[in-house]
């Protein structure tokens, strides 16, 4: 038990230590959410702008381009 308390006490320092600590898990979760909703949202900006954008036909355009 006492290495315990030496270890979570950290020499004095573990009133400055951990509240560090907690404060960057804090906003590391914070950034990992924002990072995720950022991305659905523009996954599902992408499937709008690929549903409204006409499709271009690969071949026929490749094939008129080499012809000229």
């Amino acid at each position: 038990m006492q290495q315990a308390n030496e270890f979570f006490t950290m020499g004095g320092y573990g009133g400055y230590v951990w509240p560090a600590f907690g404060v960057t898990a804090l906003i590391m979760i914070w950034l990992l959410a924002a990072s995720l909703r950022r991305l659905r949202e523009n996954e599902n900006l992408l499937k709008q702008m690929q549903a409204t954008t006409p499709r271009r036909q690969a071949g026929r355009a490749g094939a008129e381009g080499r012809a000229s």
